[in-house]
Order: C-alpha cells, then structure tokens, then sequence
C-alpha cells in the first residue's frame, strides 16, 4: 500500500510540475498573443494589407503638339502591349513560349524580353510586345488563367499626322536607354517613351506629365483582384508653335524638287518661325513602335543624310549672303558710303596674292548698292581689307552669327566667326592674315553659318534694326511662353536703308536674281543670292579653265543660297534657302525663296492669332 501511496505521489508531482510548465507556455503564448493583437496590431495589420494591396503607376498621356491653328502635329493614339512580371512566373523563358502560342512574337522580342528581365526588379513588367490588335487582345485575354505573369496593358503610341513634313521639328519619342535611366519609378515602366529629339526633346518635361496610381487587391498568384482606389494621372501640357502646318508641308513639298535643300520662313518683326522645312527627311512614325536595324541603316548611310537638320545644324559658308553683314561693317567704321566706289577689273591683288572676283571681266565701276546687286567680290575685297576682321567679326555676331540664338531645338549649332581672337584659341595661332579677311569678307574661309541664323540676319537687317530671335514653341498649355522683346541694336537706319537697297536691286533687271523676282503687285521680295564653295579652286584649274559646276561630281559643286524678304515696302516675312551641290544661288536657291514668300504672303500668318484652346 505504501509503494502504491509512493506511486501515486510522484504522479501527482510530475503532473503537477508538467501542468505548471504547461500553464506557464500557455501565459506566455497568451502575452505574447495580446502583445501582437493589441500592442503592435495596427503594425502587422498594416503589413498584410501592403502584402494584399498593389500600388501600381498610371502613365500620364504625352501632351499634344499643335501648329498656331489648333492643327495636331503629335498626337496619341490607344496602344495595346503584352506585358510578363518575371516574379511571377517559375520560368520567364516558359512562359514567353507559351504566350507565343497565342500571338506573334519574334525570337529578336524574347531575346530582348529575356535581357530586361535581368537588368530590373523582378517585380517590374517587362513588355514583350506592342500594337496588339483586337484578335490579339481577345485570345490573350481568354486564356489568362494558362498564362501566370501575363497581363495587356493599355496605353499611348505617339503618332505624327504630317510625317516627314515636321519630322525636324517635332522630332520623335523612343524607349528611355540605360543613360537615361534615372530613380524616376514612370522611366522604368514597360515601354515608356521620353522625347529623343528636336521639340518632344526640348520640352520633356512639360509634355511628359505626371503620373498617377492605382491601389489593387492582389490574390496568392499577385493577379488583380479588385481595384481599391485611383488617382488619376495628368497629360502633359498642350505645345502651341509658331509653324503653320500647311504652310510647313507647302515648303517641304517645294524642296523636293532638290537633291538636298532646306529652308526656313519667319517673322521679320516677331521672330515667329512659319516653316522650317528640310528635304530629305524622315517619317518619325517609325521610331514610335521601335525602329527597325534595316529602316535605321538606310536613314543612317543616306549620303543625303535626312537624319540632319540643316536648318539648324547645317553650317555652310554662308557665301555671298555676308556681304550685306560686310556691307554694314564698312558703313559703321567710316570706311564707305554710298557713294564709295570701287573699279572690278576681275580680280583684286593684295600683296603677292590675286583674289578673283565670280564675273572673269570684271563689274566695272560700282558702288555699293550696285557692288550688291550684281555681287561684286572686289568692292568687298577692297573695303575689307580697310575695315579689318574684327569690326566685320563684331557686326556679325550682333546680326545673329555664331550664336544658337537660344533656339527651341537642341540640334541647333553657333557656327563659326572668325576674328584675331578665335584663331589663337580654336587654332593657337597669334598671326591672323589680310588675305583671310578677304576671304571672310565674301562669307568664304573659317565664316560658317546656318539657315536659321541667314534669317535671323536678314530680320534684323529689315526691321530697323531690332534684335529679334527665331522661336517656335508659342504657349505650353494655357501660358505664354517668355520671349525677350528685340531690344534696338544701335545700327545706323540710313546703313541699314542702304543695304536693304542694294537687296532690292538684286531682283531688278541686271542683279544676280532679277529671273526669280515675284510678279504679283505688291508682294515683290528683295534679297541676296550666295554661293559657298565646296571645292577650293587651284591656280592650276583656273588658268586651265574651270570647269563647269554641271560637270563636276554631285558632292564636288558647289551650295546654292538666298536670303530674302517680302513684301519690298513693308518687310514682313524673311526667308533662308540652300540647296547643296546647287551650284548657284541664283540658279537653285532663289527660285524656291521666290515660290515660299509668295505663297507666305498669300497665306498671311502673320495677322492670324494663334489657337491657345
């Protein structure tokens, strides 16, 4: 009885002490329990909805941009792309072939699909492909449920209605490159497009807009559930420009006719660019959807190089076109007036050097308005060399030369104005040359310039005086974008009368463009014609007899320019015009400023206000 009375009381010891750690588990367990729940309950409740719940960016629409009329130069259109999310899948690579089983998919769209995986987040969607028409969409859709990861995605793809007519204005929108990658969560969205040049560059962030999210309840597999909540996203801002669309595609049409031509129409008084047309020129369409290796290499290897803006970035010596820029130089020094003048035997000798002049036979006695309208080199070599480069430099960059004029496009080049102080710091030379002047004088030698600042020269000669700049973006939504007023330069009224003078005569019955003078009545235009050499002639191939431009190689002849502007009386609008390898100004180039100035009067933007709404 005792050893049973043992028995039993050491199981009731065991049992109790195993009770007792049992109790103080379970105390334990039931504190540690009511410090989840109360204590830190709003903390891990937080964290399950953050698990539940998917915050996801809602890519804002690219703002429009239109022409001064409301005209749609870039617009959107719905875009509809396959996307994957690596994270969810087992196998990224299973998965993309599978999804090929329902639509089109090329082994280049893979191999690229496979690369972005690796380099982002594995919760980032990767887009495999866009333009997915409705059939596409449909079959994607129905069989989901057999393809974890995959969603269709709706968005923009930038579209361009005028095609190659604006395309160097407008410029194009592509995928952000791994240079431009920055924190900014919308850049690393599946197939987001950021402006790559001219005006969708330029005006990135006014047109990109701002994003904005959705809050998504997600299941297991992360596939949407319900959608909790929304803030929508803001288009960006509506871009008004100065250009007049048809005008724009009436000058593209006209430069067609050219090998390689570009030009441009503004404002005299306003600055406001009408047309800024290059030919040949490119379809920016292309780029939107991702361009392809083949249409790249023929836009890249076209000895044309339609790629180029050469209205803005294509530096010629300007030519004959300077020497309305030379002209006021030796008027402001005291060197000439305009009753100066200078015998044109043919050629000029300064020291052991003959610099000819483009008439064998030589002008005769001229003065200045006559040394302009027949474009005679020699009245220019002898003034030049009186006057000096550094007051023909100073006039020049005061006309708008060797500036970007703070353009609105970002290919825009200063060009090159030669003076004492350039050569020793561009080429670290300390002896500049009389017979460099001569040459800059006639805008040949080191002197480089753009079509956009030839205008830009040609306005300020022909409205008084006035430091206008070239602009092409008007208002960005509602608001007025700030132009500086053209503050007065302090050149001589009477100088620039003379000039202009001299402009018209070159339209007149023995000037250098009398052919392409405008017979309509009260729209006669003035001008300047030039001719930039491309191939320097030798000694040896002028006693020889120089050989025709007609004969050379396309690339060997020489660039054809204008300047001009119209209406004579009342100068409104100025243009630029060069044709390469034209030959001459007076032969290629006028003829085309004679058919876009008219047709600008014709047109008259100027009077027109533009559509802001």
């Amino acid at each position: 009885m005792e050893r049973d009375q043992e028995k039993i009381d050491s199981f009731t010891r065991r049992a109790f002490i195993i009770g007792a750690l049992q109790g103080c588990a379970l105390s334990v367990l039931a504190a540690r329990l009511s410090w989840l729940q109360v204590v830190e309950g709003e903390k891990y409740k937080t964290l399950a909805e953050n698990n539940r719940i998917n915050v996801r960016i809602l890519p804002p629409s690219r703002g429009q941009i239109v022409d001064r009329f409301g005209v749609p130069l870039a617009t959107n259109l719905q875009n509809f792309q396959a996307l994957v999310i690596p994270e969810q899948v087992e196998s990224l690579e299973k998965t993309l072939m599978d999804l090929r089983k329902y639509i089109s998919i090329d082994d280049s769209s893979i191999r690229k699909a496979l690369r972005q995986a690796k380099q982002r987040p594995s919760y980032v969607p990767v887009e495999v492909r866009n333009k997915l028409n409705w059939d596409e969409v449909s079959i994607v859709e129905l069989n989901l449920a057999k393809l974890p990861g995959v969603s269709i995605q709706s968005g923009d793809l930038r579209s361009y209605p005028y095609k190659e007519s604006t395309g160097h204005i407008v410029g194009y929108v592509g995928r952000v490159s791994e240079t431009e990658m920055t924190n900014a969560p919308l850049l690393s969205m599946p197939g987001f497009l950021i402006g790559k040049s001219a005006l969708e560059k330029k005006y990135e962030t006014l047109l990109q807009g701002i994003p904005g999210k959705a809050e998504v309840e997600v299941n297991v597999h992360g596939r949407a559930v319900r959608e909790l909540n929304r803030v929508a996203s803001l288009q960006g801002q509506r871009l008004v420009l100065s250009l007049d669309a048809e005008y724009q595609r009436f000058v593209q049409q006209r430069l067609t006719t050219e090998r390689s031509a570009a030009a441009i129409v503004m404002d005299a008084k306003t600055g406001a660019v009408y047309a800024l047309a290059n030919h040949p020129s490119f379809d920016p369409n292309i780029f939107s959807g991702g361009i392809s290796a083949m249409d790249w290499e023929q836009l890249r290897d076209d000895p044309a190089h339609p790629l180029n803006n050469k209205v803005v970035g294509g530096l010629y010596p300007p030519g004959s076109t300077f020497k309305v820029c030379t002209a006021l130089a030796g008027l402001e020094a005291g060197v000439i007036d305009e009753y100066t003048t200078a015998v044109c035997p043919g050629h000029y000798d300064f020291g052991s050097n003959r610099f000819h002049c483009w008439k064998t036979e030589g002008h005769g006695t001229v003065n200045l308005v006559q040394a302009l309208a027949h474009s005679c080199d020699v009245y220019f070599y002898k003034m030049s060399t009186a006057v000096g480069i550094d007051r023909i430099a100073a006039m020049a960059r005061r006309l708008g030369l060797g500036s970007s004029l703070d353009f609105d496009l970002p290919e825009t080049k200063a060009g090159e104005v030669p003076d004492v102080a350039w050569k020793r710091k561009q080429r670290g030379d300390k002896i500049w040359h009389p017979g460099e002047t001569i040459n800059a004088s006639i805008g040949q030698g080191a002197m480089l310039a753009s079509p956009l600042q030839l205008a830009t020269m040609t306005a300020r000669i022909v409205n008084g005086g006035k430091e206008v700049k070239p602009w092409l973006a008007g208002y960005a939504g509602a608001q007025r974008i700030s132009r500086g007023a053209g503050n007065d330069m302090g050149i001589s009224p009477h100088h620039l009368d003379l000039v202009c003078r001299g402009m018209t005569q070159v339209m007149q019955p023995g000037g250098t463009a009398a052919a392409a003078q405008i017979r309509e009545e009260g729209m006669e235009m003035a001008g300047k014609t030039g001719t930039s050499q491309v191939k320097r002639i030798s000694k040896a191939e002028r006693a020889s007899g120089v050989r025709r431009q007609e004969d050379l190689p396309w690339h060997l002849r020489h660039h054809g320019l204008f300047i001009g502007y119209a209406p004579v009386h009342h100068p409104r609008y100025v243009c630029a015009v060069i044709v390469e390898h034209g030959g001459s100004g007076s032969g290629a180039a006028a003829p085309i400023a004679r058919d876009i100035l008219l047709e600008v009067q014709k047109r008259n933007p100027a009077i027109k206000e533009m559509k802001t709404t």
